[in-house]
């Protein structure tokens, strides 16, 4: 019997994980007149400083963690939109944790990318949040200014940008 967690099973894995497609987007959702609203209330009041739509993974060929691994051309130069900058942010809802770095990473935390957000039942890194809306409300510090601009929209706009959040 092999170790559980040996190099070959994360190796398997992060192959595996590699090769997942991102969730398909609603497209009848997408289309409609509130998500487009929406999607410009997201933007206009600066949600994509963080969750940014779109991404473009490095050349294929390029060598990462000091030329262990070459980027492969299935993920190489490839355009996604995964509403997310995959970088450490402190909205305050860190949990004190050190996140692979510096002591100043304790209350930092990944932006959770929002493709396939409609498929969730709990919000924000740790499921504290149980909707939407409470989500966005627990946004503080590098956010607070965001969610005070979503708080400043009328309930009609942040419908919008429910639905907007609900085609990705």
């Amino acid at each position: 019997m092999t170790e559980p967690n040996n190099v070959d099973d994360i190796a398997n894995f992060t192959t595996f994980m590699r090769a997942l497609k991102a969730p398909p987007r609603d497209q009848t959702l997408a289309s409609s007149l509130d998500a487009q609203i929406g999607a410009d209330l997201f933007e206009r009041i600066g949600c994509q400083t963080c969750h940014v739509n779109t991404l473009r993974t490095v050349p294929a060929g390029t060598k990462l963690n000091g030329g262990d691994y070459t980027v492969s051309s299935a993920i190489g130069d490839k355009v996604f939109h995964p509403y997310g900058d995959f970088l450490l942010h402190d909205i305050g809802t860190g949990d004190g944790i050190v996140q692979n770095g510096p002591p100043n990473t304790r209350n930092k935390v990944r932006t959770m990318p929002l493709w396939g957000v409609r498929t969730r039942v709990e919000f924000l890194h740790d499921g504290r949040a149980r909707d939407l809306f409470e989500a966005i409300r627990l946004h503080n510090e590098e956010a607070e200014d965001v969610r005070e601009r979503f708080n400043r929209l009328s309930q009609e706009e942040k419908a919008r940008i429910i639905t907007f959040l609900k085609s990705l």
